[in-house]
């Protein structure tokens, strides 16, 4: 049986939007043995992911170099005797444990100077793969071989039995449809629509029956606390409360997503939930929500996307000025 050490990307949205190039790898050999050297924080999506056999803890912090010990891990990963490595990420440190490991073919793409650490090196056309998700795909492919559009759309695999202990863990009941609300953006605060709006939202998802939770990081628990302050229906707060993996379980019962660009956005996405994407200052150009069942809103206003993470121009109209009606209006039409 081959082996395959893929360098995980270091966000959760990316570690999604890896699945389909996982998916790829196994089916151009059926017994392939597929194992994700990525951050801990990424874990949860990479464990309901079938294709993935084992998933290895990448302790490095990001710019962290730390080259002793990178060369260290590497040589512990050459016993596992793996035929090629798969680098995600296109920083030189990424590059380095799978040449310290000795693996005999290592793919990725050409950046940071690193071609002498890939033997797969390849040139990235950003006009041909506009999508990270057609990014990483084509790597999953012969050199040179053009990638067949469109990519499958990501696909994560809950655990039923892990859900329903979480559930029972936390208090929950499937006895009325589920809304979940995810009002937290790892990248900063241009990518978060406001509380009130997500208020106003969780009061009007009340009223029409629906329970309403709140999932995130801890970082985002007093974002939630805000949130059940300001609604007028009750609201359960579980930012931080639960694990990724878990997570993922509560997100698949969700009836109504709403999100902000966030690795949930992306993981409600590959459950392919019905959900309401808020972009403000990032464009669903290069990192959509890949699913039939996902909606964009956006103000597409002149000075968006700006891509930065706090408004330069001190106002985020992009989405104060985005109101609840708009987002709550996908599903009435």
């Amino acid at each position: 049986m081959s082996k395959v050490l893929v360098i995980g990307a270091a966000w959760v949205g990316d570690a999604v939007l890896s699945q389909p190039m996982l998916s790829a790898l196994l089916r151009s050999n059926p017994g392939l043995e597929i194992h994700v050297l990525a951050p801990i924080w990424t874990h949860g999506v990479l464990q309901r992911m079938p294709e993935v056999a084992r998933v290895l803890d990448n302790p490095f912090k990001h710019g962290e170099l730390a080259l002793g010990a990178r060369y260290r891990l590497g040589r512990q990963l050459e016993a596992a005797g793996y035929d090629q490595a798969v680098v995600l990420p296109n920083s030189l440190k990424s590059a380095l444990i799978p040449w310290f490991a000795r693996i005999p073919r290592r793919t990725g793409y050409v950046g940071e100077m690193r071609q002498w650490l890939l033997n797969d090196a390849r040139p990235l056309d950003r006009q041909a793969l506009p999508l990270m998700v057609e990014r990483f795909a084509a790597l999953a492919q012969p050199a040179g071989t053009p990638l067949e559009k469109p990519v499958p759309q990501p696909r994560l695999v809950p655990d039923l039995s892990a859900q329903a202990a979480t559930l029972a863990r936390l208090g929950l009941s499937l006895g009325q449809p589920v809304a979940v609300l995810c009002p937290g953006a790892e990248y900063g605060p241009a990518k978060r629509w406001p509380v009130r709006h997500f208020a106003q939202a969780a009061s009007q998802l009340t009223e029409e029956g629906f329970q309403v939770w709140l999932l995130g990081s801890g970082k985002d628990r007093p974002v939630g606390e805000a949130i059940v302050a300001a609604a007028s229906g009750p609201v359960r707060n579980l930012c931080g409360s639960t694990q990724l993996s878990e997570a993922v379980d509560l997100m698949a019962a969700a009836q109504r997503v709403i999100s902000n660009d966030s690795g949930l956005m992306h993981v409600a996405a590959a459950l392919d939930r019905p959900m309401v994407a808020v972009f403000g200052s990032s464009s669903p150009r290069f990192t959509p929500p890949l699913s039939q069942q996902a909606h964009v809103v956006s103000l597409n206003l002149p000075c968006s996307p700006c891509f930065k993470r706090e408004c330069p121009l001190g106002h985020l109209r992009c989405l104060e000025e985005l109101q609840p009606v708009q987002v709550m209006g996908v599903w009435k039409n």
